[in-house]
């Protein structure tokens, strides 16, 4: 009888790689640029850098702590740390799975727009993003794909992928960025809006943008982390490979507005400003593309093959999630484990998908939930409200329910190494710095919702909080909710 073992990555660049897919994402080749270009430019790349090594390295390295300590989902993970928190674990679970319902529709978006980058993709926004039918089929062929990588497992599958996937992404994008910054005319003013910060024009809402971009970016707060440093051995130092997924992570934002500021202030300057917001990318961008002529539509396959791949690389991570928590707590296989989480997730993006279509870039009346898109209520419940949230959990947990010192022993005991400097830094940070850090994300987010008119998202975040703690005292408290063990590959 052949041997068996536990379900894990492989090596630390199987990790690292696949940490990094997660985290590299629509967030960074998406969010950051035009995020950047309403936050100012190089102005909010300086605060964003500063929110990543403040913030989001400890918050990081905190929830893989919480997984890796555990070797189990995230229920189970933070009920080791405390039984009456273990709610902060299915609060964990249910954040990937609401991502998953819109993120897997641009997705979609973005493999229509690789496809037919060919035939020309300026002003198909018009036309596609209301063809329900064609919607729901690229959104199937994304999530398709995502379900034939999660099949094969944390080794075979994630991994395995991820260490081809990811490579390639890098250079891919750098071929574009070389080819941006030889454009010519504009390219100068580009790089001086992206490259040349003005202090004096930072704000109380640009830091908060960067910090929330931050949290999305670096897939914090949402289980990921906690999921994949479940799958940790001893070999793999979490602390090391914490920094290098936060610098290939930034990196790959950095790279991003590089290719597509030059580009953009090349073909028109005016886009600078961010007023377009997300439409700079599936309207902007693809006309950019079609006015090059042919070498364009060659430029435009490859930058939204990119995009698709960054997107796979993230939704496989937020399904392993909830693929991981119903293996080990129903003791189902992963093959039937992720096909009951994806029908579920596909049966709420169609409609998801068809609000975008009518109500989100085009503006135009359609279904909305409380006046909004679905995908915009459910990014702005997630990523405005909940993430941060969770992660604040993470923190408060370790630095005050674990205790600091207890978490670097622990880490120290796994395979982990901290410089001196460091360690000191890390249990100050994580007790009180980065708590309050994103405890002002948090009561911003909360701000700027009820300044905009949207409290549904607001009450529909604490909704989701209770649900939470509910069930969990109803269902999983006295329960055993499983660990890796419970899952094992030949």
């Amino acid at each position: 009888m052949e041997k068996k073992k536990k379900v894990g990555f492989a090596s630390s660049f199987g990790f690292i790689m696949a940490a990094a897919g997660s985290a590299v994402g629509l967030g960074n080749l998406w969010g950051f640029p035009y995020k950047t270009a309403k936050g100012g430019g190089a102005t909010f790349v300086f605060i964003y850098i500063l929110c990543v090594l403040f913030l989001g390295f400890i918050a990081m390295l905190t929830e893989m702590h919480i997984g890796k300590r555990a070797q189990a989902n995230p229920i189970t993970a933070y009920k080791s740390i405390n039984k009456k928190f273990g709610w902060v674990g299915l609060f964990a679970v249910v954040v990937p799975f609401f991502i998953t319902c819109y993120y897997s529709v641009l997705g979609g978006w973005t493999v229509k727009y690789a496809v037919n980058s060919f035939k020309g993709n300026s002003g198909i926004i018009g036309t596609f993003s209301v063809d329900t039918a064609q919607v729901v089929l690229f959104t199937a062929v994304f999530i398709g794909l995502a379900l034939l990588i999660i099949a094969g497992g944390v080794e075979g599958g994630i991994e395995k992928l991820s260490k081809a996937l990811m490579p390639t992404l890098f250079v891919i994008l750098v071929g574009i960025v070389v080819y941006s910054l030889c454009l010519g005319d504009g390219v100068e003013e580009g790089l001086k809006f992206y490259l040349s910060p003005d202090f004096s024009a930072i704000t109380f809402s640009t830091v908060l943008m960067a910090m929330g971009q931050a949290f999305f970016s670096l897939s914090i707060g949402m289980g990921i982390l906690v999921t994949y440093g479940s799958y940790c051995g001893e070999d793999i130092n979490l602390v090391k490979s914490t920094g290098m997924i936060c610098l290939f992570d930034t990196l790959v934002a950095f790279l991003a507005g590089l290719a597509i500021f030059p580009a953009v202030a090349h073909f028109d300057a005016s886009l600078l400003d961010g007023s377009k917001g997300v439409a700079l990318m599936y309207v902007i961008l693809p006309e950019v593309f079609d006015s090059m002529g042919f070498a364009g539509k060659i430029v435009s396959f490859f930058f939204f093959a990119m995009v698709a791949i960054a997107a796979i690389t993230s939704i496989i991570s937020l399904y392993e999630v909830c693929t991981q928590f119903v293996i080990q707590k129903f003791h189902v296989k992963r093959v039937k484990a992720i096909a009951a989480v994806s029908v579920v997730s596909f049966a709420i993006s169609i409609p998801v998908g068809i609000s975008l279509g009518h109500v989100g870039i085009l503006e135009e009346s359609g279904p909305a939930l409380f006046g909004l898109d679905w995908l915009t209520f459910f990014d702005e419940v997630t990523n405005t409200l909940a993430m941060p949230f969770c992660a604040l959990m993470s923190c408060v947990l370790v630095g005050w329910a674990l205790k600091p010192g207890k978490a670097v022993e622990e880490m120290k005991a796994q395979g982990s190494s901290f410089a001196p400097w460091l360690e000191k830094a890390y249990k100050v940070f994580v007790k009180y710095i980065t708590p309050i850090l994103i405890l002002v994300v948090e009561v911003g987010g909360i701000k700027n919702e009820i300044a905009a008119g949207n409290a549904a998202v607001v009450i529909g975040a604490v909704i989701l909080v209770v649900l939470s703690i509910a069930v969990y005292f109803v269902a999983f408290v006295n329960s055993e909710t499983g660990t890796n063990e419970d899952e094992k590959v030949a």
